[in-house]
């Protein structure tokens, strides 16, 4: 049953906490934290007691745990100064001191299941904080469910083909951390049934709704999806697979592939629009991470200027926001690529920092590994240990395209130009219509580039510069890629590009610019821009 105190209400099952009705965005170990200190209210808890009840007995800094005891004082509407619920008890560790309403519940250690009959309400009370026959609340986080699709072939034998399908949807969409998805037996009680989009929303407690039908035709069969939100019946994205039966099991594994690949930016877009529309005194920390996504994407300075911010307000409000980390330090490492550093070797210090706080808190995120493995790749040199974190992030979630595009980059850096040019033409077809495109463009053009096809690498730069003009990686490639294949006057014009948006760029301090690995590439790359006039 959940605790209520003060403003809030703190949800052991379902793992939430609500204040004044808004659900608050806390990480696992600020939720067990609090937890913990409501559970044993009447007693004074020492750190060792945390270390073991919070970090399974891991010993860590007295910072991280101040940052943790203070995003518990912020997300339940406490301060330091005021200490009206959280109290520190100095020398002693600290004490939960608000009057809590335990809702019928025991209290006992993190992980006890609560025991009907202790102290609380009456059974008659309000049931404010339960489930409702309206359904459950929606969750603090992205939820969707998938139904199982119609099977419109007329065919009895093809109903396991299509609910294989759905099913390995819902595994590959679990992979998501940042995903809220209904298991396959509750999305399946609704298989045969005519219920309204919007009313499987509210029975289940999700915002969107993905679902289909199959139709084989002799031996095709074509698969439709689309994606609803549930709350207001919009249809965000729609799509069309075909292939043959010839291998079903192969078929199925594409088709699943293919549509988390294609919705779950889809998914991204959504709820940036949601995080948009909200007004600013309201954001969590999902929001503000969200808002710095969406300005991470668009790639411009100004864009970037204003994203690291919001990352930083996300993790101050969740001190282990793994993927916020991971965003952070990836706002740093575009200033890098683009010649925006200020002050160098403080930012670069910034941004491993940053880096390494997401690779601590985000072993299982596949969207903070992916952003700090490149970082650290870049910032540090570490081509070889970067890769092998964004590995881990394709094996975690292999549809997530920027861990594809991502490392390609590391991998064409490395001198591995076929696998990293694989890399990106597989995040494209994972995401067609990526907010990214430009780099992965771009990192097409670096692989052809090392590998010595100049002209594949002018025209794969151009696309990125189509999208983004200011790139100046790929401005780089094209003024290299002229310069080597005799094409004087289109080199030297595309270096007054160049040296407009990076004037202090020089052939002496390529390698602090870009992390290449072989030294033929690097001179490749420097006699390139050489020849089109870079000075030395």
């Amino acid at each position: 049953m959940p605790f209520r105190f003060g403003e809030c209400v703190l949800d052991q099952e379902r793992r939430e906490l609500t204040l004044r009705g808004q659900v608050v965005g806390v990480g696992p170990q600020v939720f067990d934290l609090l937890l913990h200190l409501v559970r044993n209210h009447d007693r004074v808890v020492s750190k060792d007691d945390l270390l073991e009840a919070v970090w399974n007995g891991r010993i860590v800094s007295e910072s991280t745990i101040t940052s943790h005891i203070n995003a518990v004082r912020k997300a339940i509407g406490d301060s330091g100064g005021e200490q009206r619920l959280v109290r520190t008890v100095p020398r002693k560790g600290f004490r939960f001191v608000g009057a809590i309403d335990v809702r019928g519940a025991e209290v006992g250690a993190i992980g006890e299941t609560p025991q009907p009959g202790g102290s609380g309400i009456a059974s008659g009370a309000s049931s404010e904080g339960r489930e409702t026959p309206s359904g459950p609340a929606l969750p603090g986080k992205p939820s969707i469910t998938v139904l199982p699709f119609q099977n419109l072939s007329g065919d009895p034998e093809q109903d396991y083909f299509a609910d294989g399908v759905v099913e390995d949807i819902i595994a590959a969409l679990s992979r998501i951390r940042w995903l809220f998805v209904i298991a396959r037996n509750s999305s399946f009680a609704f298989k045969g049934r005519a219920v309204d989009v919007t009313d499987i929303g509210r029975e289940l407690g999700v915002r969107y709704v993905l679902e289909g039908s199959v139709r084989k035709a002799g031996t095709r069969v074509r698969i439709t999806g689309q994606l609803i939100d549930a709350t207001s019946g919009t249809h965000l994205w729609a799509e069309r697979f075909e292939g043959m039966l010839d291998d079903l099991f192969e078929l199925q594994d594409r088709i699943a592939e293919s549509v988390v690949g294609a919705i779950a930016p889809q998914l991204e877009r959504a709820e940036i629009e949601r995080a948009k529309r909200k007004p600013t005194e309201s954001l969590d920390a999902y929001d503000y991470y969200l808002r710095g996504m969406a300005k991470l994407h668009s790639g411009t300075r100004e864009a970037i200027d204003a994203a690291l911010p919001l990352f930083h307000k996300a993790t101050d409000l969740d001190p282990e926001f793994a993927s916020a980390y991971g965003g952070a330090a990836w706002c740093h490492l575009w200033r890098k690529v683009n010649g925006w550093m200020t002050d160098r070797p403080r930012e670069i210090a910034e941004g491993v920092r940053l880096a390494r706080l997401a690779v601590e808190f985000g072993r299982d995120d596949a969207v903070a590994l992916t952003r700090a493995g490149h970082a650290l790749g870049h910032f540090v040199g570490d081509l070889d240990g970067g890769i092998a974190l964004i590995d881990r992030a394709v094996l975690l979630n292999p549809n997530f395209a920027p861990a594809w595009f991502l490392g390609g980059y590391l991998r064409a850096f490395r001198g591995e130009t076929e696998s990293a040019s694989e890399h990106f033409a597989h995040a494209a077809r994972l995401s067609p219509l990526d907010p990214e495109m430009f780099r992965m463009q771009a990192g097409t053009a670096l692989a052809h580039f090392f590998a010595g096809r100049y002209d594949c690498a002018v025209a794969w730069a151009d696309k990125a510069l189509g999208n983004l003009p200011s790139l100046l990686v790929a401005i780089a490639l094209t003024a290299a890629s002229h310069g080597l294949a005799g094409r004087t006057e289109d080199a030297r014009e595309t270096m007054q590009q160049l040296r407009a948006l990076d004037p202090s760029l020089r052939v002496s301090t390529l390698r602090e610019w870009l992390p290449i690995h072989r030294p033929e590439d690097l001179t490749r790359f420097a006699e390139g821009l050489r020849l089109a006039g870079l000075p030395e």
